[in-house]
């Protein structure tokens, strides 16, 4: 009588994925350093969010996390542990009562957390005690949209394993965040190609307010607004770009890449957002304005 098949046994520490939403993605702070290999640096798209999250629960700052986009994600609990949600605000219910965000939050095995959509914002940050621990790819868990490196985007039924390597326990129990703008600004350091456009239209981008496009995802928010015009009519040969680089394609509507940006571009670079402002850029949803301001670097 042959041997009935081995069920395979569940990481003790881990969590089940009963609804990704949108787009879930398993997020860390990147692979930074390469960029001459045609990898860009990926990672959540809000990092403070992130760096947030993982504080709250006791985690080192690059620490594996769930970053989840316009909600929707359900997520159930095979031991317990200790969590905290960030970035987009939206409603939370565990084991089927609220609970606070920007805060840790006990959880007892068996529970389900819902994260229902934000009603601001896009992406919302979910770190676990111990991080998730999903194997490496170049010495990073994210998942890279673009390249497709790093784990596959969640679905229903993936089981992500639960690490081991938090440091001391907690010791914020609240963090309230400022409230999302409803018309944020973002400072750019213009150039290297600012020189390609005219100054009239030039003009006209740092004064005037753009529409993010429903066309726009981890690798670059797409603006809709006033043109910026062309200088030259000469041919640009790819040269390297960085996240926030603004880019100009030929319709003039600014592209400002985010996390899993292209390594290099074709099109002229006008400025780049200054880091401590794409995490504003990484969270403007369809449909919200925003404006860009010149900023100079010192």
């Amino acid at each position: 009588m042959s041997e009935p098949p081995a069920v395979a046994e569940l990481p003790a520490a881990s969590v089940r994925i009963v609804a990704p939403g949108p787009l879930s993605t398993v997020q860390d702070l990147g692979r930074p350093g390469l960029a001459h290999l045609g990898v860009t640096r990926a990672g959540a798209a809000d990092r403070p969010s992130l760096r947030l999250a993982n504080r709250l629960v006791g985690n080192l700052p690059g620490a594996a996390a769930i970053e989840t986009t316009y909600g929707g994600l359900v997520v159930s609990f095979l031991a317990p542990t200790m969590i905290a949600v960030t970035g987009a605000p939206c409603p939370l219910e565990l084991a089927g009562r609220p609970v606070g965000m920007y805060a840790p939050v006990d959880v007892p095995a068996g529970a389900r957390l819902r994260i229902d959509a934000p009603d601001r914002g896009v992406r919302s940050y979910l770190a676990i005690r111990g991080g998730v621990d999903v194997p490496a790819v170049l010495g990073s868990r994210s998942r890279d949209t673009l390249a497709g490196i790093g784990p596959e985007p969640l679905a229903v039924g993936s089981v992500l394993a639960l690490g081991r390597e938090a440091g001391p326990p907690p010791t914020v129990d609240l963090a309230p965040q400022a409230r999302y703008a409803d018309e944020p600004v973002l400072r750019v350091i213009p150039g290297p190609r600012d020189d390609w456009f005219t100054a009239e239209s030039v003009a006209g981008l740092w004064a005037g307010a753009y529409e993010v496009s429903a066309d726009s995802d981890r690798v670059g928010a797409r603006l809709r607004g006033p043109v910026v015009r062309r200088r030259t009519s000469d041919e640009l040969p790819s040269e390297g770009v960085v996240a926030g680089a603004v880019q100009i394609p030929r319709d003039g509507q600014p592209v400002v890449f985010l996390a899993d940006h292209p390594v290099t571009g074709g099109y002229p670079v006008l400025g780049v957002v200054v880091p401590d402002d794409l995490a504003l850029a990484a969270q403007c949803r369809p449909g919200q304005h925003l404006r860009l301001r010149p900023c100079r670097q010192g």
